[in-house]
């Protein structure tokens, strides 16, 4: 087997051109709105907290963004901790808690479906984060109508 003679990668090196960016840094215009769905069950997947991560970066941009958790996307909602709430059992056990209100805190609206919080989940209102607006399963497209009406744009989200 050949000898690898490269030096070893040393903390605070970087692996890519982080730097660069290729596209115009975009801000929304005045009234311009977004919508982000999601339809993931939490701690499953990378996609729910990337794209909390979206939806935050709209909103600084200046969009009217909203978020909407329906199905399993409920879940993302709900308030953690153990052995109490609020207490974080492991690092990133909250971080979507943390994340969403943070969003919530800069202006972002998040709608959580009452259908999938009680008939799939067995959650009631009280087991949401504070701030998260829970709706009607009729209002899931609804909401996802009036965006459209607004030209929004609009980032779906589905895993299973």
């Amino acid at each position: 087997m050949p000898a690898v003679n490269k030096p070893l990668h040393q903390k605070g090196d970087y692996l890519v051109d982080y730097e660069e960016k290729v596209f115009e840094d975009v801000k929304a215009e005045p009234g311009e709105k977004a919508l982000v769905t999601f339809h993931t069950v939490a701690f499953e997947g990378s996609i729910g907290f990337v794209n909390m991560l979206q939806a935050t970066r709209l909103q600084r941009k200046g969009f009217e963004t909203s978020v909407l958790l329906y199905g399993p996307g409920v879940t993302l909602g709900l308030q953690r901790g153990f052995p109490t709430l609020g207490d974080e059992a492991f690092p990133g056990h909250l971080n979507f808690n943390k994340q969403l209100t943070k969003f919530m805190e800069e202006g972002g609206k998040v709608y959580a479906c009452r259908f999938a919080l009680q008939a799939l989940y067995g959650h009631g209102e009280a087991s949401l984060i504070e701030g998260i607006r829970p709706i009607s399963p009729l209002d899931v497209l609804d909401i996802q109508l009036l965006h459209r009406k607004d030209n929004a744009l609009v980032i779906h989200t589905w895993t299973v």
